[in-house]
């Protein structure tokens, strides 16, 4: 590259949790270019994830069903000199290419080499994130030797966006992802929805998970862990999820009221913004969660978080750093974890195996 780049285009990730996943990248990106004008190309659904961030000069949206030359005509008006691509689709190269978008960086495979500038070779040696057959886990649950090399931190989907971004010159080093809030839209969103017992420590439960039954810890352990919880500690309970976890939240509602009539329980699933969402986690004392979005989320804000996890692994997409004070991750005890699936073939023991005993004592250790 013969100048530095004055305007560059990242072409954003699709799911919640690796958007999050993305931050640490953004951040050196902006480190490493602090006068350029950096714009981010995002679903729709995540717009108000980059709400007021500090690293950010614009976000461009396209909707679930828009077409390629849609999003195609909204880039050429632009001007990017340069762009980055983080998701490894031939669709979202090729809407940079055909955008104008100049000195386009990502990784090569699936046919889209040509539609880069600068390829970008993966770093050798990373346990990739592999989904188990149902033979492999039956051998291993019969007890033979696991041949599967194990995953540590240098093979964390983090460091997948950092190398992306060193390629222009912008340091690989990682650090916590990030999403910045302020105390007062925390005030503006606790008064819109309005939920009692101020003053009162805020814990949230989050017990859904979009990808499958096997990262979801049981409705009924998330209930006996909140009224034990709430034996120690007198607090706020609020309940997150999307509109499909509605009928889930309110299950566990009226399960942690029905044990403990004086809890202060409210469920916000379906009804929050993902900015709110955001901004309400960041209030938050800490958060009881599985392996989804609103995990990575509730880290990326700053908040305690317990996540327990079934078939993946958190040391490819868990939150925080290694060490984190802010972080616990709970595995159960099952020779084929992580899988990956998003059923279990078996009997769910990765899952069923973690007790609500050690989950109460990880989220009041710190009280």
């Amino acid at each position: 590259m013969s100048s530095e780049p004055k305007r560059i285009l990242v072409r954003g990730v699709n799911w919640l949790g690796d958007a999050v996943m993305t931050t640490p990248a953004m951040y050196r990106l902006r480190e490493k270019f602090p006068e350029a004008h950096i714009a981010l190309l995002t679903p729709e659904k995540l717009a108000g994830l980059w709400e007021k961030q500090s690293w950010l000069n614009e976000v461009i949206t396209f909707g679930a069903n828009e077409g390629l030359w849609s999003v195609v005509k909204k880039l050429r008006r632009k001007g990017f000199d340069t762009g980055v691509i983080l998701p490894n689709s031939t669709r979202s190269a090729l809407e940079l290419w055909l955008g104008g978008v100049g000195n386009r960086t990502g990784y090569g495979g699936r046919a889209r080499d040509w539609l880069l500038n600068r390829v970008v070779e993966r770093t050798p040696g990373l346990v990739p994130m592999r989904k188990r057959t149902v033979k492999e886990i039956e051998r291993l649950v019969a007890g033979e030797a696991d041949m599967a090399p194990k995953p540590g931190f240098k093979d964390h989907q983090m460091h997948h966006y950092l190398h992306l971004v060193a390629a222009l010159g912008a340091s690989a080093e990682p650090q916590i992802p990030k999403i910045e809030t302020d105390i007062d839209e925390f005030q503006q969103v606790r008064a819109k929805y309005d939920w009692s017992d101020e003053g009162k420590p805020v814990f949230g439960l989050n017990p859904g998970a979009e990808y499958g039954p096997a990262k979801r810890w049981d409705a009924e352990n998330f209930i006996q862990a909140a009224v034990r919880i709430s034996q120690q500690v007198d607090a706020q309970w609020l309940v997150f999820g999307g509109r499909g976890d509605v009928a889930l939240a309110e299950q566990i509602t009226k399960g942690i009221q029905r044990l403990n009539g004086q809890a202060s329980v409210m469920s916000l699933a379906g009804r929050t913004s993902l900015r709110e969402l955001a901004v309400i986690l960041s209030g938050c004392r800490a958060v009881l969660t599985n392996d989804t979005g609103p995990m990575h989320l509730a880290g990326a804000v700053g908040t305690r978080v317990v996540a327990v996890f079934g078939s993946t692994s958190p040391e490819l997409t868990g939150p925080g750093l290694p060490g984190s004070e802010k972080v616990t991750f709970i595995r159960g005890k099952a020779p084929c974890q992580p899988c990956f699936l998003r059923e279990c073939p078996i009997d769910r023991r990765c899952l069923t195996s973690i007790s609500v005993d050690i989950v109460v004592q990880e989220m009041v250790a710190r009280k």
